[in-house]
Order: C-alpha cells, then sequence, then structure tokens
C-alpha cells in the first residue's frame, strides 16, 4: 500500500485517539511487514535474521545494528539492486544534485560524521510520505495570534544550517522545492559558516514566519535578537540536532516571543519525534520504534538514563533500518506528559549543544557552534578530525588523514581554515596546536568532534 499524506495524517491523528492500544496495534503489524520485506529483499538481513521465525513484531526478537556494521555491507543491505555504495558516492560529491530525485526516485542525504563515520542515507517515497503526515499530526499548536504573525510573514521558513553538503536539513528541502516549487519559495537555507553580522542581516531582510536550526546557533541568535541587532518576529522556532536545555528553550522563547518546538530526530529516522510545550520530545511509536538499553543491549526502566538507544524506520523499505544503535543516553518519562499526548516521552542527555567559546580583541567572548567547524571542515584527506579547547585561546587539533594522503597538506589546509572561521567570528588570537595523537574516543565509547574547555 502506498500511503498518501492525508491518509498518513488522518490515521496518525486516529492512532493519537485511541491511545497506547491503538499506536502499539500500528507499530507491531508495521513491524512485521518491515521485517518481512527487509528478509525478502536486502541479503544483509536474510544473512542477519537467518533462524527467527517466520513473523517478528517484538523488536527485542531482533539483533542490533549500527552504522559501521551496514555501511560496510551497503551493497547488500540496500533492497534496490541499483543502488550501490559506489553510485551514491558518486552521487553525494556533486553539490549541484542536492535534493533532485537519486535513480528517479530516492532523496539521499548524508551525516556530518558526528559520531566519527559519515553515515549515506536513501529515503524512498514512502518515508517521505510519513515524514510530512506525521509533521500535520504533531502540528505546531500555534494561536490565532500566531497564525496571524506567519500569515503576515508568507508563511516563510528560515533554515539555518550547515550548508555545502547532502545533508537532510538541506536535501531535504531542495526536494520539496523541487516537487513543489511554491513550497520553495517559502523556504530559504541561510548558512552557519559565515560572520554572524552576515547571518543576522540575511535575516532581518527575510522576515521569516518560522525558524529552524540547531540549537546552538539558534541560542546564539537569541542572544543578536536581544541585543537589537537581529529584528525578526517568528511565530514558531524548532530547535534540533543538539539537544536543548530548558534554560536555552526559554532563552529562545522569550527573545523572539515565539514558541519553540525542538525536535529529536536524525538522518535514519527524520520523524522520530516531535516537542512538546513541556519540553519532551513524543515518540512516533505508529511508525518509529525508540528502545532505551544498556550497554548489553537490555531494556531500561522509565526514568532511567539508557546507555544507548535502538530505533527502528518502519516507513522506508528502501534502506532498512531495524534496531539501530543510536548512539544517544535518553530517558523516558515514567508518567503520563502534562501536554497531554499518549505518545511515549523523552528526554536526550547525549546531543547537548557545546559551544566553544573565546575571547575578543574587545575583551567581551564570543561563542561558535560545534556545527560551524564541521561545516568549515569538509577538508580533502580529512577521514576524522576533533577540536579540544585546551586553554582559552588554545585549540589542540587531532586529524586522521586518509590512506595516501599527505599528512602535512591535510594540516595545513585544516589550519587555515580553522584560522579564517575564527578570523570571521572576531575571535582573539587563538592558538592551533597539531596533535600528534589521532581523534579520541570517550570512556563510554562515544565520539566527540568538539570539546570544549572545561569550566566550573
Amino acid at each position: 500500500m502506498r500511503e498518501n499524506i492525508r491518509q498518513v495524517a488522518r490515521d496518525a491523528r486516529r492512532a493519537a485517539r485511541e491511545g497506547t492500544a491503538g499506536l502499539m496495534r500500528r507499530r507491531r503489524a508495521r513491524l512485521a511487514e518491515a521485517v518481512a520485506y527487509a528478509r525478502a529483499h536486502s541479503p544483509y538481513y536474510r544473512e542477519l535474521y537467518e533462524g527467527l521465525p517466520d513473523q517478528v513484531d517484538d523488536p527485542a526478537l531482533l539483533p542490533a545494528t549500527d552504522k559501521k556494521a551496514l555501511m560496510a555491507r551497503f551493497d547488500d543491505w540496500v533492497t534496490d539492486r541499483q543502488v550501490t555504495l559506489e553510485k551514491v558516492e558518486a552521487f553525494v560529491a556533486d553539490p549541484r544534485l542536492v535534493g533532485h530525485p537519486f535513480c528517479g526516485r530516492y532523496l539521499v542525504v548524508t551525516t556530518t560524521g558526528t559520531s566519527g563515520l559519515r553515515g549515506l542515507f536513501v529515503l524512498d517515497d514512502r518515508n517521505m510520505t510519513v515524514h510530512t503526515g506525521l509533521g500535520l499530526r504533531s502540528g505546531g499548536g500555534l494561536s490565532a495570534g500566531d497564525v496571524v504573525r506567519t500569515l503576515a510573514r508568507a508563511g516563510r521558513t528560515a533554515i539555518v544550517t550547515a550548508p555545502g553538503g547532502h545533508f537532510a536539513t538541506v536535501a531535504g528541502p531542495a526536494r520539496m522545492a523541487l516537487d513543489r516549487p511554491w513550497l520553495g519559495r517559502m523556504m530559504r537555507i541561510f548558512p552557519i559558516n559565515q560572520p554572524i553580522a552576515d547571518l543576522v542581516d540575511q535575516l532581518n531582510r527575510f522576515n521569516p514566519a518560522s525558524v529552524a536550526g540547531f540549537a546552538g546557533m539558534l541560542t546564539l541568535l537569541a542572544g543578536e535578537q536581544e541585543a537589537g541587532r537581529l529584528r525578526i518576529h517568528p511565530s514558531l522556532v524548532i530547535p534540533g540536532g543538539e539537544t536543548l536545555s530548558p534554560h536555552a528553550r526559554e532563552r529562545i522563547a522569550t527573545a523572539f516571543g515565539a514558541k519553540v518546538r525542538a525536535t529529536y530526530a536524525s538522518a535514519e529516522c527524520g520523524f522520530l519525534s516531535a516537542g512538546c510545550t513541556d519540553g519532551w520530545y513524543h515518540v512516533n511509536s505508529d511508525w518509529a520504534v525508540l528502545e532505551p538499553v544498556d550497554a548489553d543491549h537490555r531494556p531500561v526502566p522509565p526514568g532511567q538514563l539508557s546507555h544507548t538507544v535502538l530505533i527502528s524506520n518502519l516507513a522506508n523499505r528502501v534502506q532498512p533500518i531495524l534496531r539501530y544503535d543510536l548512539g544517544d543516553n535518553v530517558i523516558v518519562r515514567p508518567d503520563a506528559c502534562p501536554c497531554g499526548s499518549p505518545l511515549p516521552a523523552i528526554r536526550v542527555q547525549g546531543r547537548a549543544a557545546e559551544l566553544l567559546a573565546f575571547p575578543t580583541g574587545g575583551g567581551d567572548h564570543v561563542s561558535i557552534s560545534p556545527m560551524v567547524f564541521g561545516a568549515a571542515l569538509h577538508v580533502p584527506g580529512v577521514e576524522q578530525f576533533q577540536l579540544v579547547q585546551t586553554a582559552p585561546t588554545t585549540l589542540r587539533v587531532r586529524l586522521r588523514t586518509a590512506d595516501g594522503a599527505d599528512a602535512d597538506r591535510v594540516w595545513e589546509t585544516t589550519r587555515d581554515q580553522v584560522t579564517h572561521l575564527l578570523a570571521e567570528h572576531q575571535a582573539g588570537a587563538v592558538t592551533l596546536e597539531r596533535a600528534e595523537e589521532p581523534p579520541q574516543q570517550s570512556p563510554g565509547g562515544k565520539f566527540r568532534r568538539i570539546i570544549p574547555l572545561a569550566r566550573a
């Protein structure tokens, strides 16, 4: 069955009205369908699921997967034999193809490699239909006044994100603009790899009705709004990519006089959850499975912080994501959320926005989002990087270079990129140190590309 957006939205609202029983009934049926399809069409899953019952509707019966294992078996992982790693890599190497249909029908998105390994994800029309339909269920909770503000700004949406790649925040809107030009005219990408003054000026001229972006960057923009340099009045602000602290949420809401609806999702499952008015993320459990687990992938009870989380995307068929280790630490709310949603409520501890702060020449401080560094350091030959702030004006740069790359030349290019970025953001004299050691993982096994200076 090929659902359309209205069908998905109607069924999603009906599932929410039916409560936990209706949500779970749909989840079990869709999981069984997803597993059966993966076994029938993916050599990787056929091998992985050998010996399992003919029908599986309980995720706990499935072995876990992760990005490293799946990327290593990419051609066997996908269910369409026309899709190969070689073809996808060639496709994403061309920035002119961002948002264009791959193989005539798929959306390709990449991750920035925060976990230490870049992911390449192929999304089918069904996945995108479900994503849009669930968005209609969650809505923005806008008041009549908010709607008036939105209409007054012609529904314009500003997406503040890292440019220059097939990231979901760029490729998704680009695909929408191709499929529905009228929607495309309402959305505009605002690159974060530019001086903050230029970004502020562009946003002032665009005058958006809503603003979406990484939580750290939106917090910086809230500071610009407080200072009077940024003068926009969106009705809705949508932080994502990094965990939004209660303080940051309140600051953004107050600065912009707007509703704040944070999102917790990933390239693997862009519709994983939606934020509520009480600051919780509600999992779209009729189309996605989220399992908080310990280090041995055993269930963690509500109220307890998980070691990691396993997710299953029940919509995408071309590249099945089933019991996939996302690497985040989450807590499931043990009681009903005050907002009234029957969807499971979680908080995420593993994506805290970490800003690097440096003194300026004038005695103030400038803060730079980790995503700005991520956008700037797509340097040829850099397989992995890590920036460690060891003092207020010192950055230690750890690099892992690709096989065959000239390590000295890669270092020089990286140093020049970081130096230019710091100068653009008016950071004071910052010393860059070339580390002998490669990027390091934390004791818990999670990789952090940006490690700020520890502060008391």
